[in-house]
């Protein structure tokens, strides 16, 4: 028996997390935050800027691990409100089919994705906004970019582990040009 005290359910143990991550892939999703017009065109991309574990600023997208016994539609309310504040209003889409599903590994050069943590398995969605963004937890800014901007490689080589390229992904899906 642990002695620690399960506040969240769903939620393994700092060392059980380690072991599990060692063992087996962990399921992500991951949002592209979104400004829309009246005729459904993005206008803006939403990216947050980060410290990352080596110091460095790096920008991300909204990401977390759906947890057990969470369907992915309450686990990317979750991530979006944890990031993007509870009143970024945000618009999850009807079907839950992802843009692109992104396969991260420890090791480099499997994929263009990277997490040296572990194997994990992320569903990807670009979510509209039209709420009041305020970036929380351990997001230090949210920084809104035309599509033009943030296809740049001034912008997506900030981008950590891959998610540059899954920024590309997004673009491709909604019909900006890269």
């Amino acid at each position: 028996m642990s002695d620690l005290t399960e506040t969240t359910p769903g939620w393994l143990a700092p060392e059980e997390l380690e072991t599990t991550r060692a063992k087996m892939p962990i399921l992500y999703v991951e949002a592209v935050p979104v400004r829309v017009d009246d005729t459904g065109e993005v206008t803006e991309i939403g990216l947050l800027l980060r410290i990352g574990p080596d110091g460095t600023v790096t920008r991300t997208l909204v990401s977390g691990r759906v947890l057990h016994h969470e369907r992915i539609r309450d686990a990317l309310l979750r991530h979006l409100e944890k990031d993007l504040g509870p009143v970024a209003l945000p618009r999850i889409p009807a079907s839950l089919q992802p843009f692109t599903v992104a396969e991260y590994f420890p090791t480099l050069g499997i994929t263009e994705f990277h997490d040296p943590r572990q194997h994990a398995v992320s569903l990807a969605y670009v979510v509209p906004v039209s709420g009041d963004c305020r970036p929380r937890q351990d997001a230090l800014d949210l920084v809104w970019f035309s599509p033009q901007e943030a296809a740049s490689e001034l912008v997506l080589q900030d981008m950590p582990g891959g998610q540059g390229a899954l920024l590309k992904r997004a673009l491709a899906h909604i019909g900006c040009p890269t």
